[in-house]
């Protein structure tokens, strides 16, 4: 099917359009960005730069995608936005381009909900069915795995993690690795242990949980260090692949994790 491009919006020749898109009015469209199919684009949207946003993903009102990064070193290089499929962007959005310096690319994945005046910047990796709530904002180089929940007005410092199904509560403070499966909140965010209802509501089996819990219990509340607590929990806990994830996650912090 054909698609629709409301007569006021200015779309680049150049642009490659998929099929039965919708381009609302007042949106600008650059030269190398690619629309998948059944992108929806409601009025007063911007992409530039070199973005390629997938197939079935819905942009709303005032969303900014693709534009040069806030950061000073940046001078123009070629560098691009990845936005994969059935994405949700909510009203006033900003995603920027990636730098040179990062990788050169900003990614987001499939099946995420941005809500409004979300900030992702430079160099940040989403990965698939994350939340970020109202004017959570994430600084440069941020990676969050998938099904992570980010509360609203959170920041997220430079070069930090957001780990599987982590939560984080909302106007926290993120100046480390939060750790996955679990709720972190505060300034500075502290980590309050497992997500027990989050992961029950997510599937995740009964043994599992008691595990991670276990894992949590001594990371937490034992009288252990962190190294002293990786060490019994490899020592308690076998055949576990989300405990093993946690155990990695910490061991290859560079900027220390949220306890």
């Amino acid at each position: 099917m054909p698609s629709f491009i409301h007569e006021s919006a200015i779309v680049s020749p150049q642009a490659k359009i998929g099929k039965n898109c919708y381009i609302g009015a007042y949106s600008t469209i650059g030269n190398e960005v690619i629309l998948g199919e059944n992108v929806r684009l409601e009025s007063h949207v911007v992409i530039d730069g070199k973005t390629e946003i997938g197939d079935e993903t819905k942009i709303f009102p005032f969303v900014s995608i693709g534009l040069a990064p806030q950061d000073l070193k940046y001078k123009g290089e070629a560098t691009a936005t990845e936005i994969g499929k059935r994405n949700q962007i909510r009203e006033f959005v900003t995603v920027h381009r990636g730098t040179t310096g990062g990788g050169g690319l900003t990614k987001i994945g499939d099946d995420n909900l941005l809500m409004a005046q979300a900030h992702i910047a430079h160099d940040c990796q989403i990965g698939n069915e994350v939340i970020m709530a109202n004017a959570a904002t994430l600084a440069g180089h941020v990676e969050i795995a998938d099904r992570a929940n980010i509360g609203a007005y959170s920041g997220v410092h430079q070069f930090c993690r957001i780990g599987l199904e982590a939560f984080v509560g909302g106007y926290s403070v993120i100046v480390k690795d939060a750790l996955p499966f679990a709720i972190s909140q505060g300034n500075h965010a502290k980590c309050y242990g497992l997500n027990r209802l989050g992961l029950k509501r997510r599937g995740y089996a009964k043994e599992t949980i008691e595990k991670l819990h276990h894992a949590y219990h001594l990371l937490l509340s034992s009288k252990l260090n962190t190294s002293q607590a990786l060490e019994k929990i490899k020592e308690d806990i076998r055949d576990c692949a989300e405990v093993d994830l946690l155990v990695n996650f910490i061991e290859t912090s560079k900027r220390g994790v949220v306890k």
